[in-house]
């Protein structure tokens, strides 16, 4: 230090913009060793640092705290050291003006160790002894303001080709954000160089699995599907919350918490774990992911079903599919007066029918299943519509070699739902497990602090995480116990009876509403009138609307034929 020169105190300021930045870049200990070499130097001692871990483009402007600091003459602060302008600001020499003036008004001179700034006043009329406002300038500046400008635009340059490469490689399938619940970020080598993909999670992406699994099964609504999910242990990730003034500090953690009603469709009609990236860098259009999903598309439509739906085209295009809000079910279609409603469609604009009754002149209704405003007049008398259905139904019979197929199709999914079951019992114990040893975590916490209200706050989470293994217990011997009682080959039993005495569920039930809907089983899409008068259907594929059937794996044929037409199935 040059013991020569007057002794003045400063203080000295430090940015980087991110965390990456701070570690492999200009990193705070390369700038602050660059300032503590200028300050003794030049005899200005380090009264105070300020370090930020914030964009210098910000309105807000993270320097403005240091600046602050200065204002305050009991810190008798007479220099402001940076490394350089752009770490001192990017916002242009508008904002950079501002800063200084700042520092200007309350006696501080800014200096950077560059030599950029200079700390020479130049009085235009000091050769007649006269100082005015106007007459004294830097002769700086102009640099200064260049400089704060190219701070700017440089930013500019660096924004523009890291987000348009991310935008770029985002429309190809690659993966640039943060990764989604169920997934985890990796880098792999592709013919784009080292690219971002996203891995399955090791421990979210079996719940995001069974989420779908549980809605696409259609037998549970979504209030017990949120407490299955919970129960077999889903939590939202916890992140880390800063301090708004200083990125560098950490407060708190968020996160942690039980899936809500209001997030869970969120999650299912997400198409990136159906392997498709849509999003705003896409032009919110679907693009087939460079990475596998968690799900297939048929699990994700079954799950999306009535809300949306993924295809993909004979060329391979992504085709995303929102159901319209007048295309969705109508509420009250389960209407006993009119049961087949809906369930069978206007031969001449294949619309589906509505029923309702019409008053005549004398008074009397005459109720009848007709279609609505589509152009044409169509009606057919309720008690003629529900004679042909019948009629229908008495001519269907199921062959043995289908009916055979149709038990071994539910022992198959008998047998995938009883391992199902398994998996669950192991995901439930691994958080049972997971639990205890947050409860002897707890209980060591206790032991060392000595903080009345410390320990009472301990003894609150104990005896919550006691609780929360207790309900675990009970659904865990729950689920094992509801799965031992069912007697599959009672099921079988049943469901051989049912297709071999099909008039007993589709004519002789008395809940007209299940009679309607169990007959709209039989068909892969909503057959009309005139098909159904004529007692023929065409060859098409079997309706997706239950496990059962899908698990038969038929291609081109109905399960059930009438009796007059002989189908069979390819092979």
């Amino acid at each position: 230090m040059n013991k020569n020169l007057p002794r003045l105190y400063a203080v000295g300021a430090i940015r980087v913009s991110t965390e990456k930045q701070g570690r492999d870049g200009d990193s705070p200990d390369a700038q602050k060793e660059q300032i503590d070499r200028y300050g003794d130097s030049r005899n200005m001692p380090i009264r105070k640092y300020f370090a930020f871990l914030e964009s210098g483009s910000k309105v807000k402007q993270p320097m403005q705290e240091a600046i602050d600091y200065c204002k305050d003459p009991k810190n008798q602060i007479k220099y402001f050291i940076i490394k350089s302008i752009d770490r001192f600001t990017r916002g242009g020499s508008r904002i950079y003006e501002d800063l200084k003036e700042q520092l200007d008004a309350c006696g501080v001179t800014l200096v950077d160790v560059y030599g950029v700034i200079s700390a020479e006043k130049v009085n235009t009329l000091d050769h007649l002894g006269f100082t005015y406002k106007w007459s004294e300038y830097s002769p700086s500046k102009k640099t200064e303001i260049l400089e704060a400008e190219r701070a700017k635009d440089e930013l500019r340059d660096i924004m523009s080709r890291m987000i348009g490469a991310e935008i770029r490689y985002t429309q190809v399938g690659y993966w640039m954000r943060q990764p989604p619940f169920g997934f985890m970020s990796e880098k792999v080598e592709t013919r784009h160089g080292k690219r971002t993909i996203l891995m399955p999670h090791p421990d979210e992406a079996p719940l995001i699995r069974k989420m779908y699994e549980l809605k696409a099964l259609g037998t549970m609504s979504d209030r017990q599907i949120v407490n299955k999910m919970n129960e077999l242990g889903f939590r939202t990730r916890k992140t880390y919350v800063r301090d708004t003034s200083d990125r560098s500090k950490i407060i708190g953690t968020k996160g942690g918490n039980l899936l809500e009603m209001t997030k869970i469709n969120r999650y299912l009609e997400n198409p990136i774990y159906a392997g498709v990236v849509k999003e705003k860098w896409t032009s919110d259009k679907p693009v087939n992911a460079a990475f596998d999903g968690l799900v297939s598309f048929e699990l994700y439509n079954q799950a999306n079903r009535g809300r949306v739906a993924l295809h993909e085209s004979a060329d391979g295009d992504i085709e995303y599919e929102k159901v319209r809000p007048d295309e969705k079910a109508k509420k009250g279609v389960h209407n006993d007066e009119f049961a087949y409603r809906r369930f069978i469609a206007c031969p001449t604009c294949h619309n589906p029918l509505l029923g309702s009754a019409s008053r005549g002149k004398m008074g009397k209704y005459y109720p009848a299943y007709h279609c609505s405003n589509h152009g044409h007049y169509y009606r057919i008398p309720k008690q003629e519509f529900e004679t042909t259905i019948a009629e229908f139904v008495k001519s269907i019979s199921v062959s043995t070699e289908k009916l055979d197929a149709l038990t071994d199709a539910v022992m198959t999914v008998w047998e995938k739902k009883h391992e199902s079951v398994k998996e669950d019992a192991k995901a439930i114990q691994k958080r049972i497990d997971s639990l205890v040893q947050q409860k002897y975590a707890i209980v060591d916490k206790i032991k060392i602090v000595s903080s009345v209200t410390a320990i009472e706050m301990l003894e609150a989470d104990l005896v919550k995480t006691d609780e929360e293994i207790a309900k675990l217990e009970v659904s865990k011997k729950t689920a094992s116990r509801d799965a031992e009682a069912v007697d599959i080959h009672k099921i079988v039993a049943y469901i051989k009876y049912f297709m071999e005495h099909l008039h007993e569920l589709l004519i002789d039930l008395c809940n007209p509403s299940l009679k309607a809907q169990y007959f709209s089983v039989l068909f892969d899409k909503v057959p009309t009138y005139e098909e159904i008068k004529a007692g023929t259907q065409k060859e098409s594929v079997l309706p997706g609307v239950n496990e059962l059937f899908s698990a038969l794996n038929v291609q081109s044929s109905l399960l059930v034929i009438p009796r007059r037409i002989e189908l069979r199935l390819p092979g």
